[in-house]
């Protein structure tokens, strides 16, 4: 049962000092607000937090759809108590919705990202990037899946823009309706690899997935026509068995993405724009009226898409604006800037009317 479900030797050595106390371990299958459904020995058993575990737990330290979990078994219940995580091997982090800071984790211990979207109106080559930096960061190879291919008047051109952004990462077109694409994408997940399917509501992760099981484990919803966007069809976290052995974690879609913590992933996401920093002249180079910019030069000569540059900057703003919440010092220096840039502004100003007068 548990090889079935990706259990390896690396994990047996993690496990043996809760073996020493008496648990049994145990994968989370599903995961819904605070149950959970893991896959064990003793077969699949629902399971509950253990009080110290809830008390404890830190950011990021609850158990997530994908976790590895050290559990007291019930079997003859049918339940058991989760006492402990056992180390990821990968973990999906973002940004939680809402007004406050705090990190939010999707998915562990995943090989591979699916990355989701559908080839109608919706298609944002801007979505797909910052989708590409959470997946780099995690730990996992994203690979980019492009769904209702069947639907689409020109699949190689749009396959192409997306291959433009999705540096070292393959991109499959694929269609639930016709099979294009799916025995290509099902030979990526062999016996033990685990994949979880990302993406906004309505791309076609649930069709997906019953294409990939060769049945409908998941319910699915028509798209809205206006805009093209979908409603929202999976409410929680499932890990599903596929008959080719491979696993798939199928995820509510997501209306927003926030980046935490994703400096490398941003950084993995736009190799060609670091490249051309790194040929800047200067080594602090804003990239802004600087002489000896590549990035602008880049810019310039249109060797560089004007948006693409857009969505790196932006993205950089957002880690820093996060920086600057988590850390007070960081949040002080920059003030320190702010109130330099506003007297000198100031300065220059009075300096200008007295020359008028």
């Amino acid at each position: 049962m548990l090889k079935t479900y990706g259990w390896s030797d690396t994990l047996q050595t993690h496990f043996q000092p809760f073996a020493a106390r008496g648990l049994t371990p145990g994968r989370v299958t599903v995961q819904q607000r605070g149950l959970y459904r893991l896959a064990t020995p003793d077969g699949d058993l629902s399971a509950e937090l253990s009080g110290r575990l809830a008390h404890e737990a830190g950011e990021g330290g609850y158990p997530v759809a994908g976790d590895w979990v050290a559990c007291a078994a019930r079997p003859q219940e049918g339940a058991a108590t989760i006492h402990a995580v056992l180390p990821r091997s990968s973990v999906f982090v973002r940004k939680a919705s809402g007004p406050n800071v705090a990190p939010q984790t999707v998915a562990a211990n995943v090989d591979i990202a699916l990355l989701t979207a559908s080839l109608n109106a919706d298609l944002s080559l801007r979505r797909l990037e910052r989708y590409l930096a959470v997946a780099w960061e995690s730990g996992a190879q994203p690979v980019v899946v492009l769904t209702k291919a069947d639907a689409c008047e020109d699949v190689d051109a749009l396959v192409a823009q997306v291959e433009s952004i999705a540096i070292g990462c393959p991109v499959h077109a694929v269609s639930a309706v016709t099979g294009q694409g799916l025995d290509a994408l099902a030979a990526l997940l062999g016996p033990g690899q685990t994949a979880v399917l990302l993406g906004s509501s309505g791309v076609g992760k649930s069709t997906l997935v019953n294409a990939l099981a060769g049945q409908a484990l998941m319910a699915i919803q028509d798209i809205i026509e206006e805009g093209a966007r979908g409603r929202h069809t999976t409410t929680h976290r499932e890990l599903i068995l596929l008959p080719s052995g491979g696993l798939v974690l199928d995820t509510p879609g997501m209306r927003e993405l926030g980046l935490w913590d994703s400096e490398a992933g941003v950084a993995a996401t736009f190799g060609d724009i670091e490249a051309l920093a790194a040929r800047c002249r200067f080594g602090d180079c804003a990239h802004r009226t600087e002489p000896g910019c590549a990035v602008r030069a880049a810019l310039e000569d249109g060797s560089l898409d004007p948006g693409r540059w857009k969505s790196f900057a932006k993205l950089q703003r957002e880690l820093a604006h996060l920086e600057m919440k988590d850390d007070p010092l960081a949040r002080a220096e920059v003030r320190k800037v702010w109130i330099a840039r506003h007297k000198a502004g100031r300065a220059h100003m009075k300096h200008k009317r007295r020359g008028l007068e």
